[in-house]
Protein backbone atom coordinates (compact mmCIF):
# COMPACT_ATOMS: atom_id res chain seq x y z
CA UNK A 1 0.00 0.00 0.00
CA UNK A 2 1.40 3.37 -0.95
CA UNK A 3 0.72 6.58 0.91
CA UNK A 4 -2.33 8.05 -0.81
CA UNK A 5 -3.84 10.42 1.68
CA UNK A 6 -3.80 13.18 -0.97
CA UNK A 7 -3.57 11.58 -4.44
CA UNK A 8 -4.29 13.46 -7.66
CA UNK A 9 -6.21 10.58 -9.23
CA UNK A 10 -8.53 9.78 -6.36
CA UNK A 11 -12.09 8.61 -7.00
CA UNK A 12 -14.78 8.76 -4.30
CA UNK A 13 -15.22 5.16 -3.05
CA UNK A 14 -18.81 5.50 -1.90
CA UNK A 15 -20.46 5.08 -5.28
CA UNK A 16 -24.23 4.91 -4.94
CA UNK A 17 -24.30 3.28 -1.54
CA UNK A 18 -22.68 3.63 1.86
CA UNK A 19 -22.14 -0.11 1.72
CA UNK A 20 -21.08 -0.57 -1.91
CA UNK A 21 -17.70 -2.22 -1.30
CA UNK A 22 -18.89 -3.65 2.02
CA UNK A 23 -21.75 -5.45 0.27
CA UNK A 24 -19.32 -6.93 -2.23
CA UNK A 25 -17.18 -8.32 0.58
CA UNK A 26 -20.12 -9.67 2.57
CA UNK A 27 -21.58 -11.34 -0.54
CA UNK A 28 -18.36 -13.23 -1.17
CA UNK A 29 -17.67 -11.38 -4.42
CA UNK A 30 -14.47 -9.54 -3.45
CA UNK A 31 -11.21 -11.15 -4.54
CA UNK A 32 -8.62 -11.44 -1.78
CA UNK A 33 -5.32 -10.15 -3.22
CA UNK A 34 -3.34 -12.44 -0.92
CA UNK A 35 -4.95 -15.62 -2.26
CA UNK A 36 -6.44 -14.70 -5.63
CA UNK A 37 -9.73 -16.23 -4.54
CA UNK A 38 -13.01 -14.69 -3.42
CA UNK A 39 -13.06 -13.81 0.25
CA UNK A 40 -15.36 -15.84 2.47
CA UNK A 41 -16.64 -13.12 4.79
CA UNK A 42 -17.94 -13.97 8.24
CA UNK A 43 -20.29 -10.97 8.09
CA UNK A 44 -23.37 -11.24 5.89
CA UNK A 45 -25.24 -8.01 6.60
CA UNK A 46 -23.95 -4.50 7.23
CA UNK A 47 -26.52 -1.73 6.93
CA UNK A 48 -25.55 1.93 7.03
CA UNK A 49 -28.30 4.47 6.43
CA UNK A 50 -29.34 7.90 7.57
CA UNK A 51 -32.31 6.44 9.43
CA UNK A 52 -33.21 2.89 10.51
CA UNK A 53 -35.95 3.30 13.11
CA UNK A 54 -38.80 2.04 10.93
CA UNK A 55 -36.84 -1.08 9.87
CA UNK A 56 -35.45 -2.35 13.18
CA UNK A 57 -37.47 -5.53 13.48
CA UNK A 58 -37.09 -6.40 9.78
CA UNK A 59 -33.32 -5.98 9.88
CA UNK A 60 -32.95 -8.20 12.93
CA UNK A 61 -35.41 -10.89 11.86
CA UNK A 62 -33.85 -11.15 8.42
CA UNK A 63 -30.42 -12.14 9.77
CA UNK A 64 -31.16 -13.45 13.25
CA UNK A 65 -34.62 -15.00 13.64
CA UNK A 66 -35.35 -16.16 17.18
CA UNK A 67 -38.21 -16.50 19.63
CA UNK A 68 -36.49 -14.60 22.44
CA UNK A 69 -34.05 -11.71 22.51
CA UNK A 70 -32.31 -9.63 25.16
CA UNK A 71 -31.47 -6.10 24.09
CA UNK A 72 -28.24 -5.13 25.87
CA UNK A 73 -27.41 -1.45 26.34
CA UNK A 74 -26.00 0.87 28.97
CA UNK A 75 -27.54 3.84 30.74
CA UNK A 76 -26.69 6.14 27.82
CA UNK A 77 -27.41 3.96 24.81
CA UNK A 78 -30.73 2.74 26.22
CA UNK A 79 -32.21 6.21 25.84
CA UNK A 80 -30.54 6.77 22.48
CA UNK A 81 -31.72 3.56 20.80
CA UNK A 82 -32.01 0.63 23.21
CA UNK A 83 -35.57 1.43 24.26
CA UNK A 84 -36.72 1.76 20.64
CA UNK A 85 -35.07 -1.53 19.65
CA UNK A 86 -36.67 -3.35 22.59
CA UNK A 87 -40.12 -1.98 21.80
CA UNK A 88 -39.78 -2.79 18.09
CA UNK A 89 -38.77 -6.38 18.76
CA UNK A 90 -41.38 -6.88 21.49
CA UNK A 91 -44.09 -5.85 19.02
CA UNK A 92 -43.30 -8.81 16.74
CA UNK A 93 -45.96 -11.53 17.20
CA UNK A 94 -44.63 -14.61 18.96
CA UNK A 95 -41.39 -12.91 20.03
CA UNK A 96 -40.25 -12.16 23.56
CA UNK A 97 -37.88 -9.22 23.83
CA UNK A 98 -36.58 -7.82 27.11
CA UNK A 99 -34.12 -5.08 27.91
CA UNK A 100 -30.94 -5.33 29.99
CA UNK A 101 -29.34 -2.03 30.89
CA UNK A 102 -25.78 -2.40 32.20
CA UNK A 103 -24.53 0.19 34.66
CA UNK A 104 -21.02 1.43 33.87
CA UNK A 105 -20.02 -1.82 32.14
CA UNK A 106 -16.42 -2.85 31.67
CA UNK A 107 -15.32 -5.44 29.12
CA UNK A 108 -13.75 -7.93 31.50
CA UNK A 109 -14.21 -11.61 32.28
CA UNK A 110 -16.34 -10.87 35.35
CA UNK A 111 -18.81 -8.81 33.30
CA UNK A 112 -18.86 -11.53 30.64
CA UNK A 113 -19.81 -14.14 33.23
CA UNK A 114 -22.49 -11.85 34.62
CA UNK A 115 -23.92 -11.12 31.18
CA UNK A 116 -24.05 -14.80 30.31
CA UNK A 117 -26.02 -15.55 33.48
CA UNK A 118 -28.42 -12.63 33.10
CA UNK A 119 -29.24 -13.51 29.48
CA UNK A 120 -29.09 -17.31 29.64
CA UNK A 121 -32.78 -17.74 28.81
CA UNK A 122 -32.58 -15.72 25.58
CA UNK A 123 -31.81 -17.32 22.24
CA UNK A 124 -30.00 -14.25 20.87
CA UNK A 125 -28.59 -10.94 22.01
CA UNK A 126 -29.00 -7.53 20.39
CA UNK A 127 -26.24 -5.13 21.40
CA UNK A 128 -26.97 -1.40 21.36
CA UNK A 129 -23.85 0.69 21.83
CA UNK A 130 -20.25 0.76 20.68
CA UNK A 131 -16.97 -0.61 22.04
CA UNK A 132 -17.69 -2.08 25.45
CA UNK A 133 -21.24 -3.25 24.74
CA UNK A 134 -20.17 -4.76 21.43
CA UNK A 135 -17.17 -6.59 22.91
CA UNK A 136 -19.22 -7.97 25.80
CA UNK A 137 -22.02 -9.32 23.61
CA UNK A 138 -19.61 -10.56 20.95
CA UNK A 139 -17.41 -12.47 23.39
CA UNK A 140 -20.24 -13.80 25.53
CA UNK A 141 -22.14 -15.25 22.56
CA UNK A 142 -18.98 -16.58 20.93
CA UNK A 143 -18.34 -18.64 24.05
CA UNK A 144 -21.83 -20.08 24.38
CA UNK A 145 -22.81 -20.48 20.73
CA UNK A 146 -25.61 -17.94 20.56
CA UNK A 147 -26.06 -15.30 17.87
CA UNK A 148 -25.82 -11.55 18.31
CA UNK A 149 -26.34 -8.42 16.25
CA UNK A 150 -25.22 -4.86 16.94
CA UNK A 151 -26.88 -1.47 16.52
CA UNK A 152 -23.99 1.00 16.62
CA UNK A 153 -24.66 4.28 18.40
CA UNK A 154 -21.32 6.05 17.97
CA UNK A 155 -18.50 5.98 15.40
CA UNK A 156 -16.00 5.53 18.22
CA UNK A 157 -14.08 2.36 17.28
CA UNK A 158 -13.45 -0.11 14.45
CA UNK A 159 -14.54 -3.32 16.16
CA UNK A 160 -18.07 -3.58 14.80
CA UNK A 161 -16.96 -6.00 12.08
CA UNK A 162 -13.94 -7.63 13.69
CA UNK A 163 -14.08 -11.18 14.96
CA UNK A 164 -11.97 -10.35 18.00
CA UNK A 165 -12.93 -8.74 21.30
CA UNK A 166 -10.88 -6.64 23.72
CA UNK A 167 -11.35 -8.31 27.09
CA UNK A 168 -9.57 -7.62 30.38
CA UNK A 169 -8.55 -10.81 32.17
CA UNK A 170 -8.53 -11.56 35.91
CA UNK A 171 -4.87 -10.51 36.06
CA UNK A 172 -5.78 -7.01 34.86
CA UNK A 173 -4.31 -7.47 31.37
CA UNK A 174 -6.34 -6.09 28.49
CA UNK A 175 -6.15 -8.72 25.75
CA UNK A 176 -7.42 -9.44 22.26
CA UNK A 177 -9.57 -12.57 22.34
CA UNK A 178 -10.98 -14.61 19.47
CA UNK A 179 -14.74 -14.11 19.19
CA UNK A 180 -17.14 -14.33 16.25
CA UNK A 181 -19.05 -12.22 13.76
CA UNK A 182 -22.26 -10.37 14.42
CA UNK A 183 -25.17 -11.62 12.34
CA UNK A 184 -25.96 -8.02 11.48
CA UNK A 185 -24.27 -4.64 11.94
CA UNK A 186 -26.77 -1.78 11.75
CA UNK A 187 -25.77 1.90 11.70
CA UNK A 188 -28.20 4.84 11.92
CA UNK A 189 -26.13 7.85 10.83
CA UNK A 190 -28.48 10.46 12.25
CA UNK A 191 -28.19 8.88 15.69
CA UNK A 192 -24.42 8.54 15.46
CA UNK A 193 -24.06 12.15 14.35
CA UNK A 194 -25.55 13.16 17.71
CA UNK A 195 -22.93 11.24 19.70
CA UNK A 196 -20.66 13.31 21.95
CA UNK A 197 -17.85 14.90 19.97
CA UNK A 198 -15.12 13.02 21.83
CA UNK A 199 -16.63 9.74 20.62
CA UNK A 200 -16.58 10.89 17.01
CA UNK A 201 -12.97 12.00 17.36
CA UNK A 202 -12.15 8.69 19.07
CA UNK A 203 -13.37 6.83 15.99
CA UNK A 204 -11.00 8.83 13.84
CA UNK A 205 -8.25 8.25 16.40
CA UNK A 206 -8.79 4.49 16.25
CA UNK A 207 -8.62 4.65 12.45
CA UNK A 208 -5.44 6.71 12.27
CA UNK A 209 -3.35 3.72 13.31
CA UNK A 210 -3.45 2.15 9.85
CA UNK A 211 -0.08 3.57 8.92
CA UNK A 212 1.69 2.89 12.22
CA UNK A 213 0.28 -0.63 12.57
CA UNK A 214 1.14 -1.48 8.97
CA UNK A 215 4.72 -0.27 9.36
CA UNK A 216 5.21 -2.26 12.57
CA UNK A 217 3.63 -5.40 11.13
CA UNK A 218 5.54 -5.27 7.84
CA UNK A 219 8.79 -4.64 9.72
CA UNK A 220 8.16 -7.74 11.82
CA UNK A 221 7.28 -9.72 8.71
CA UNK A 222 10.45 -8.82 6.83
CA UNK A 223 12.85 -9.18 9.76
CA UNK A 224 11.28 -11.99 11.79
CA UNK A 225 9.27 -13.84 9.13
CA UNK A 226 5.94 -13.32 10.88
CA UNK A 227 2.75 -13.56 8.84
CA UNK A 228 1.64 -10.54 6.82
CA UNK A 229 -1.38 -9.97 4.57
CA UNK A 230 -2.27 -7.04 2.32
CA UNK A 231 -6.05 -7.55 2.08
CA UNK A 232 -6.88 -5.38 5.09
CA UNK A 233 -5.02 -2.42 3.64
CA UNK A 234 -6.31 -2.81 0.09
CA UNK A 235 -9.86 -2.80 1.45
CA UNK A 236 -9.51 0.54 3.21
CA UNK A 237 -7.12 2.40 0.92
CA UNK A 238 -9.59 4.61 -0.93
CA UNK A 239 -11.72 5.17 2.13
CA UNK A 240 -8.78 6.39 4.16
CA UNK A 241 -8.49 9.22 1.65
CA UNK A 242 -12.20 10.01 1.86
CA UNK A 243 -12.16 9.98 5.64
CA UNK A 244 -9.15 12.25 6.01
CA UNK A 245 -10.55 14.71 3.49
CA UNK A 246 -13.57 15.10 5.79
CA UNK A 247 -11.84 15.37 9.16
CA UNK A 248 -12.99 18.97 9.70
CA UNK A 249 -16.57 17.95 8.85
CA UNK A 250 -16.32 15.28 11.53
CA UNK A 251 -15.64 18.14 13.92
CA UNK A 252 -19.04 19.52 12.90
CA UNK A 253 -20.81 16.12 13.20
CA UNK A 254 -21.67 16.19 9.52
CA UNK A 255 -23.76 13.14 8.62
CA UNK A 256 -21.92 12.59 5.34
CA UNK A 257 -18.54 12.66 7.10
CA UNK A 258 -19.84 10.31 9.80
CA UNK A 259 -20.83 7.92 7.01
CA UNK A 260 -17.31 7.88 5.59
CA UNK A 261 -15.85 7.33 9.05
CA UNK A 262 -18.14 4.34 9.51
CA UNK A 263 -17.11 2.96 6.12
CA UNK A 264 -13.44 3.00 7.04
CA UNK A 265 -14.15 1.48 10.46
CA UNK A 266 -16.34 -1.27 8.98
CA UNK A 267 -13.78 -2.04 6.28
CA UNK A 268 -10.97 -2.06 8.84
CA UNK A 269 -12.89 -4.59 10.91
CA UNK A 270 -13.56 -6.73 7.85
CA UNK A 271 -9.87 -6.56 7.02
CA UNK A 272 -8.94 -7.78 10.47
CA UNK A 273 -11.38 -10.65 10.01
CA UNK A 274 -9.76 -11.62 6.69
CA UNK A 275 -6.40 -12.11 8.39
CA UNK A 276 -7.71 -13.98 11.41
CA UNK A 277 -5.63 -11.75 13.67
CA UNK A 278 -5.75 -8.17 14.92
CA UNK A 279 -2.25 -7.26 13.67
CA UNK A 280 -3.46 -5.19 10.64
CA UNK A 281 -4.80 -2.54 13.01
CA UNK A 282 -3.17 -3.25 16.36
CA UNK A 283 0.57 -3.01 16.90
CA UNK A 284 2.76 -0.62 18.93
CA UNK A 285 0.15 2.11 19.23
CA UNK A 286 -2.40 -0.35 20.66
CA UNK A 287 0.14 -1.78 23.09
CA UNK A 288 0.50 1.72 24.55
CA UNK A 289 -3.27 2.04 24.92
CA UNK A 290 -3.60 -1.45 26.40
CA UNK A 291 -0.84 -0.69 28.91
CA UNK A 292 -2.81 2.32 30.16
CA UNK A 293 -6.02 0.32 30.42
CA UNK A 294 -4.29 -2.59 32.13
CA UNK A 295 -2.08 -0.80 34.63
CA UNK A 296 -3.30 2.76 35.25
CA UNK A 297 -5.60 1.45 37.99
CA UNK A 298 -7.19 4.18 40.06
CA UNK A 299 -5.18 6.75 38.12
CA UNK A 300 -6.92 5.91 34.83
CA UNK A 301 -8.24 9.22 33.46
CA UNK A 302 -11.41 7.71 31.98
CA UNK A 303 -10.22 8.10 28.41
CA UNK A 304 -11.60 5.61 25.93
CA UNK A 305 -9.75 3.35 23.54
CA UNK A 306 -9.96 5.54 20.44
CA UNK A 307 -8.75 8.65 22.27
CA UNK A 308 -5.72 6.76 23.51
CA UNK A 309 -5.00 5.16 20.14
CA UNK A 310 -5.20 8.53 18.40
CA UNK A 311 -2.53 9.96 20.70
CA UNK A 312 -0.38 6.82 20.63
CA UNK A 313 -0.57 6.62 16.82
CA UNK A 314 0.93 10.10 16.64
CA UNK A 315 3.64 9.02 19.08
CA UNK A 316 4.42 5.91 17.03
CA UNK A 317 4.49 7.93 13.82
CA UNK A 318 7.16 10.17 15.39
CA UNK A 319 9.21 7.18 16.54
CA UNK A 320 8.94 5.46 13.17
CA UNK A 321 9.95 8.66 11.39
CA UNK A 322 12.99 9.02 13.64
CA UNK A 323 14.20 5.52 12.78
CA UNK A 324 13.27 5.67 9.10
CA UNK A 325 14.90 9.07 8.57
CA UNK A 326 18.32 7.45 8.71
CA UNK A 327 19.79 6.03 5.51
CA UNK A 328 22.01 3.87 7.69
CA UNK A 329 20.41 0.65 8.88
CA UNK A 330 19.50 0.46 12.58
CA UNK A 331 21.76 -1.71 14.70
CA UNK A 332 20.70 -3.40 17.91
CA UNK A 333 22.40 -4.79 20.98
CA UNK A 334 21.35 -7.95 22.83
CA UNK A 335 18.01 -7.38 24.52
CA UNK A 336 18.05 -6.50 28.19
CA UNK A 337 14.92 -7.98 29.79
CA UNK A 338 14.29 -5.93 32.91
CA UNK A 339 12.97 -8.80 34.99
CA UNK A 340 13.35 -6.97 38.29
CA UNK A 341 11.52 -3.98 36.88
CA UNK A 342 8.72 -6.13 35.51
CA UNK A 343 8.28 -7.79 38.90
CA UNK A 344 8.09 -4.40 40.59
CA UNK A 345 5.89 -2.67 38.01
CA UNK A 346 3.02 -5.10 37.64
CA UNK A 347 0.56 -6.90 39.90
CA UNK A 348 1.56 -10.47 40.70
CA UNK A 349 -1.08 -11.98 38.42
CA UNK A 350 0.40 -10.19 35.38
CA UNK A 351 4.10 -10.79 36.00
CA UNK A 352 4.44 -14.20 34.37
CA UNK A 353 2.65 -13.05 31.22
CA UNK A 354 4.82 -9.96 30.89
CA UNK A 355 8.01 -11.91 31.52
CA UNK A 356 7.01 -14.44 28.88
CA UNK A 357 6.19 -11.73 26.32
CA UNK A 358 9.48 -9.93 26.97
CA UNK A 359 11.57 -13.10 26.85
CA UNK A 360 9.92 -14.29 23.63
CA UNK A 361 11.18 -11.18 21.81
CA UNK A 362 14.63 -11.02 23.41
CA UNK A 363 17.75 -11.30 21.23
CA UNK A 364 20.91 -12.85 22.64
CA UNK A 365 24.30 -11.78 21.27
CA UNK A 366 24.27 -14.26 18.40
CA UNK A 367 20.69 -13.45 17.44
CA UNK A 368 21.36 -9.70 17.62
CA UNK A 369 24.32 -10.09 15.27
CA UNK A 370 22.19 -12.07 12.80
CA UNK A 371 19.42 -9.45 13.04
CA UNK A 372 21.90 -6.66 12.34
CA UNK A 373 23.25 -8.46 9.30
CA UNK A 374 19.76 -9.03 7.93
CA UNK A 375 18.49 -5.47 8.46
CA UNK A 376 21.71 -4.08 6.98
CA UNK A 377 21.11 -6.12 3.85
CA UNK A 378 17.41 -5.30 3.57
CA UNK A 379 17.41 -1.70 4.75
CA UNK A 380 17.54 0.29 1.46
CA UNK A 381 14.50 -1.54 0.08
CA UNK A 382 12.75 -2.05 3.42
CA UNK A 383 13.14 1.61 4.37
CA UNK A 384 11.56 2.72 1.08
CA UNK A 385 8.68 0.29 1.52
CA UNK A 386 8.00 1.48 5.07
CA UNK A 387 8.22 5.16 4.14
CA UNK A 388 5.62 4.57 1.43
CA UNK A 389 3.20 3.30 4.09
CA UNK A 390 3.72 6.24 6.45
CA UNK A 391 1.53 9.23 7.17
CA UNK A 392 3.49 12.02 8.91
CA UNK A 393 2.73 12.64 12.58
CA UNK A 394 1.95 16.26 11.74
CA UNK A 395 -0.71 15.14 9.26
CA UNK A 396 -2.28 12.74 11.75
CA UNK A 397 -2.30 15.49 14.38
CA UNK A 398 -3.93 18.00 12.06
CA UNK A 399 -6.76 15.62 11.12
CA UNK A 400 -7.37 14.49 14.69
CA UNK A 401 -7.48 18.06 15.96
CA UNK A 402 -9.83 19.07 13.14
CA UNK A 403 -12.22 16.33 14.23
CA UNK A 404 -12.34 17.73 17.76
CA UNK A 405 -9.89 15.28 19.31
CA UNK A 406 -6.86 15.81 21.53
CA UNK A 407 -3.47 15.01 20.04
CA UNK A 408 -1.31 14.75 23.16
CA UNK A 409 -1.68 12.76 26.35
CA UNK A 410 -2.29 15.90 28.37
CA UNK A 411 -4.96 17.15 25.97
CA UNK A 412 -7.07 14.03 26.55
CA UNK A 413 -6.43 14.03 30.29
CA UNK A 414 -3.71 11.39 30.62
CA UNK A 415 -1.01 12.14 33.20
CA UNK A 416 2.24 12.92 31.39
CA UNK A 417 4.39 10.58 33.46
CA UNK A 418 1.85 7.78 33.13
CA UNK A 419 1.90 8.17 29.36
CA UNK A 420 5.69 8.14 29.31
CA UNK A 421 5.64 4.91 31.31
CA UNK A 422 3.11 3.43 28.88
CA UNK A 423 5.32 4.21 25.87
CA UNK A 424 8.45 3.00 27.62
CA UNK A 425 7.03 -0.27 28.95
CA UNK A 426 4.25 -1.20 26.51
CA UNK A 427 6.56 -3.59 24.66
CA UNK A 428 6.56 -5.80 27.78
CA UNK A 429 2.90 -6.78 27.61
CA UNK A 430 2.71 -8.41 24.17
CA UNK A 431 5.04 -10.59 22.14
CA UNK A 432 4.31 -8.65 18.94
CA UNK A 433 7.46 -7.00 17.58
CA UNK A 434 7.13 -3.30 16.83
CA UNK A 435 9.26 -0.19 16.47
CA UNK A 436 9.05 0.07 20.27
CA UNK A 437 11.14 -3.11 20.50
CA UNK A 438 13.53 -1.98 17.79
CA UNK A 439 14.05 1.39 19.50
CA UNK A 440 14.60 -0.27 22.87
CA UNK A 441 17.20 -2.68 21.48
CA UNK A 442 18.88 0.23 19.66
CA UNK A 443 19.10 2.03 22.99
CA UNK A 444 17.12 5.08 21.84
CA UNK A 445 13.66 4.50 23.33
CA UNK A 446 14.27 6.24 26.65
CA UNK A 447 15.62 9.38 24.99
CA UNK A 448 12.71 9.40 22.55
CA UNK A 449 10.21 9.20 25.41
CA UNK A 450 11.82 12.09 27.27
CA UNK A 451 11.91 14.28 24.17
CA UNK A 452 8.60 13.49 22.50
CA UNK A 453 6.15 12.26 25.15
Amino acid sequence: MTNKYAPESWVDPKGDSWTSLIDEVCAGEWVNPDTGTVLEAAFKCVEIDEQLDNRIEALVRNVMPAESYVVVSDENTYDVLGKAVTEAMAAVPGVKATSLVLEHPHADVQEVASLREKTRNAQALIAVGSGTINDLCKYTTANDGRAYSIFGTAPSMNGYTSTTASITLDNGMKTTQAAHAAKGVFIDLNISAQAPQYLVAAGLGDSLCRSTAQIDWFLSHKLLDTKYFTAAYVLQQADEVAMLQRSAMLGQRDVDAIGYLYRIMILTGLGISTSGMSHPGSMGEHQISHWIDSFAGDKHPGTIHGQQVGVSSITMAKLQHQILSSEAAPQIKPTVVDEAGIKSRYPSAAIDGCLTAARNKAFNAEQAAAFNEKIERLWPTLRAELLAMAVPAETLSAHLRASGGGVTAEEVGIDKQMYRDAVRYALEIRDRYSMLDLAADMGVLDDFVEEHC
